[in-house]
């Protein structure tokens, strides 16, 4: 499949990297080049700077060698972006590689560039990891790494690494990190019980069970507060609310410049009740307070990547959003192949600002 059928990439890089190639999702700014977040309105907008993730990736002697695609304003499933085309799964042709870094997978899947930066809102880099059959990387949410980002939501976004081994995923974290992640202990891991609250694909269920029968006993876990999809609208309403506050001048000057349906949702958060943005700014609070085990394993996504033009699953984010609610760092690993020859994906939530004990609990677990 050739690069213009995949429709990853945006825009290539020369540069003089001689080692790992990456590519960076489109909301993230690289000096020089347009930084619009998928959104036709910024298309003119050219970063004076690059984001502070692209400058350690600079700082180890990784130059960006592509702008890749991803949904409109990063907020979407499927990365069909009415601005700049849709970026198909490279597993197979016609099917989504997931959102909203899709691009980003994509490009890693197709072996265009060796690892590339995405967001994380409420499961945007894990997600399409899964579907396209990648590691991905979402650490703890840090303000310092999000300068230089377009925000969806402040509160939940994170940048995040794909990549095609657990070696290049934990060390393209590393360095937008600007810490290592050694000398970290594995924990114990406890398997959460969500079969009464979340369906799964058969196929999804059947390869998320053999994998489990590989591995020692695990004590079942709830999630206390956390209620799947209740919290992921949560979560949608943030991102309505703070994505309106930052692209509200953009959308009073340029409205045409916007998606009927991006610019639906902006308009939807400013007009939402304060009722009930305080509830949901609320149910995070409770929920980053809450006393959850170490590591949990669950699977990424409830289904694998789904034809475009099928409706799209509204429980797509009920396992990932949690992470970003929580606000825990999480790695997506492949584990297995359904019959109909698409990817399936397990993530661990471990503790925040332990990365370095999550990528030793991965390790028990995969190698």
């Amino acid at each position: 499949m050739t690069e213009q059928d995949i429709n990853a990439v945006l825009t290539e890089i020369p540069t003089a990297s001689k080692g790992k190639t990456v590519g960076v999702k489109a909301n993230i700014a690289v000096k020089g080049y347009a930084c619009h977040g998928g959104i036709k309105a910024y298309e003119r907008d050219i970063a004076k700077s690059d984001a502070v993730v692209v400058q350690r990736l600079r700082g180890a002697g990784i130059n960006p060698t592509a702008i890749l695609n991803m949904e409109e304003g990063a907020l979407g499933a499927q990365t069909d972006n009415p601005w700049f085309g849709k970026t198909h799964n490279p597993l197979k042709y016609g099917y989504t590689p997931g959102g909203s870094s899709g691009g980003s997978a994509a490009a890693v899947a197709a072996h265009q560039v060796d690892i590339a930066l995405g967001t994380d809102t409420m499961g945007s880099v894990r997600i399409p990891s899964a579907y396209c059959g990648l590691w991905g990387f979402k650490p703890s949410h840090d303000d310092e790494m999000l300068t230089g980002v377009m925000p969806l939501s402040p509160t939940l976004d994170t940048v995040g690494v794909h990549a095609h081994s657990f070696e290049d995923v934990v060390r393209g974290t590393e360095i937008i990190c600007s810490r290592h992640f050694g000398g970290g202990k594995a924990g114990k891991i406890h398997l959460l019980n969500y079969k009464k609250k979340v369906d799964c694909e058969a196929g999804v269920q059947e390869i998320f069970e053999a994998f489990l029968a590989k591995q020692g006993r695990m004590e079942p876990t709830q999630l206390g507060p956390y209620a799947f999809g209740k919290s992921r609208r949560a979560g949608l309403i943030l991102s309505e609310v703070e994505g309106y506050k930052f692209h509200k001048s953009k959308l009073e000057e340029d409205p045409e410049g916007f998606s009927n349906f991006f610019r639906g949702m902006m308009e939807y958060g400013s007009n939402l009740p304060q009722e009930k943005v305080k509830a949901a700014y609320a149910h995070v609070k409770e929920l980053r307070e809450a006393d959850f085990p170490d590591f949990i394993l669950m699977p990424t996504a409830p289904q694998t990547a789904f034809k475009f033009g099928s409706p799209v699953p509204a429980n797509q984010a009920d396992f990932t959003a949690f992470a970003n609610l929580s606000d825990r760092p999480a790695i997506q690993f492949p584990i297995g192949i359904t019959a109909n020859g698409l990817p399936v994906g397990a993530q661990l939530v471990g503790p925040r600002g332990r990365e370095a004990d999550l990528v030793e609990s991965v390790k028990s677990l995969t190698i």
